[in-house]
């Protein structure tokens, strides 16, 4: 019929009816994009993130000699953001070599892991939170992983191989008025009567035994907790603050650190607490930088469990802002034992809660020789990090990054120094009081 139509007429309805297609049957090439792509590579496993404008939905496969990792992502074209992701793959990455990235047929796209070691993949969706989008997540999980109290061994010696060059970075300026420091600050906590001992009174028995703290530093990956004015990110303050502290406790000859993290990667909340339980921690430390939405907000925190509700609001609130770690960094639900979480609230006595406060007061009182405090006593609340329910647990909120004279302070060396020295002092004066029970060794 349009033949016997003018030719402006026929025109004017063919762009017409291209028009309504347009509109009515979407794209399906364009139907989900990817926006970036992350690779988090860490001893414990490496972390691949697609993050994207629609879930994804994929499928993997495990193939061996030699090992590799196959996906297929369905309703995808390969874009310029997902052809990036060959380029993040680091050679120092624990498991994995390379990657290869293709469109595999139409609407799929198909990426192969080239593996450096058997593995144990989860991969699973997260729903859009905070600034993210949609994500797709690869976890690379080693298929034998390294016991933990040995892994803890080995990386015993770290204090010894110029630890302050590892733990910080900067020029050899830097790492002068570090070291000059971090001497000044060792001769301050010396004291031949705060050495910490055994509680073991059997005749003839003076062994000391080692004492083993875990040290948390809260955030990292996918989570970069509070961020200050001048761009600071929570999860970097608070690792150098960790290193700086594991170095100055393991001048001790009978002090050894266990990192629940020692690089920019997630650890959900309850692997934190799983890993200090599998070396036997005698204590935990968590080290947070507080946030607020004014930016007035300051002074420093430490925080134990509460079984009976938050001691204030503020406390209520704080919880609850760390407990969302998990879902900010991403956890896999189904592979969580629900079961868990509560048998660790329903285990966390009373004495376990009294010996992290005695613990906790005696660090704030020694925070607040550097630092102002934000609250003078010790607060509560319900936060999951502290739920071993066999050992003494305070979170340390360690200022304001959101203040900006206190974000300055955190990013500063010297005041890193500072405050790790008073939490050391804080710890051997707990233990000076409260000798750790003898369990015989395990090292």
């Amino acid at each position: 019929m349009l033949k016997n139509l003018p030719a402006h007429r026929r025109t004017f309805l063919k762009a017409g009816a291209t028009l309504l297609l347009s509109v009515l049957v979407p794209k399906a090439a364009n139907a989900m994009q990817i926006l970036a792509v992350r690779v988090w590579p860490a001893a414990d496993y490496t972390r691949v993130t697609l993050e994207n404008d629609a879930e994804l939905k994929a499928t993997h496969f495990l193939v061996k000699d030699p090992n590799r990792m196959v996906v297929e992502i369905e309703g995808l074209t390969l874009n310029s953001t997902l052809k990036e992701l060959v380029a993040k793959i680091q050679t120092n990455d624990p498991y994995i070599k390379q990657v290869r990235v293709g469109q595999n047929r139409p609407n799929v796209v198909r990426m192969v892991f080239d593996l450096k070691e058997e593995i144990n993949p989860q991969v699973f969706t997260l729903k859009p939170i905070g600034n993210y989008q949609h994500r797709l997540v690869f976890d690379l999980y080693p298929a034998n992983p390294v016991d933990p109290i040995t892994a803890l061994i080995e990386k015993g010696e770290w204090h010894k191989d110029d630890a302050l060059n590892a733990a910080m970075t900067g020029g050899s300026k830097n790492d002068n008025t570090n070291t000059k420091v971090e001497n000044k600050s060792s001769d301050k906590t010396t004291n031949n009567t705060d050495k910490v001992i055994a509680d073991d009174k059997r005749p003839g028995n003076s062994q000391i035994r080692m004492i083993t703290i875990a040290l948390d530093p809260g955030h990292g990956g996918e989570d970069p907790g509070a961020i200050g004015r001048g761009g600071s990110r929570e999860k970097d303050v608070v690792l150098a603050i960790a290193k700086r502290l594991k170095h100055q406790l393991e001048q001790e000859d009978n002090i050894r650190v266990m990192l629940t993290r020692d690089g920019d990667y997630f650890v959900p909340l309850q692997t934190r607490v799983t890993k200090a339980r599998g070396v036997q921690a005698d204590l935990f430390v968590s080290i947070h930088a507080d946030a607020f939405v004014e930016t007035t907000a300051r002074g420093s925190s430490v925080f134990v469990l509460s079984e009976k509700g938050a001691s204030s609001t503020a406390a209520r609130w704080l919880a609850k802002k760390e407990n969302d770690a998990d879902l900010i960094g991403g956890i896999n639900i189904k592979n969580q034992d629900k079961q868990l979480a509560g048998v660790l609230l329903d285990l966390s006595t009373t004495a376990q809660i009294n010996d992290s406060m005695k613990l906790g007061k005696v660090v704030l009182k020694e925070i607040s020789y550097v630092n102002r405090l934000h609250k003078a006593a010790v607060e509560q609340a319900g936060f999951a990090v502290l739920k071993a329910p066999d050992i003494p647990s305070i979170l340390i909120e360690s200022a304001f990054i959101s203040n900006p004279e206190e974000e300055a302070r955190l990013t500063d060396e010297a005041y890193q120094a500072e405050l790790a020295d008073a939490i050391v002092k804080g710890i051997k004066k707990y233990f000076a009081k409260n000798p750790p029970l003898n369990r015989g060794k395990i090292a």
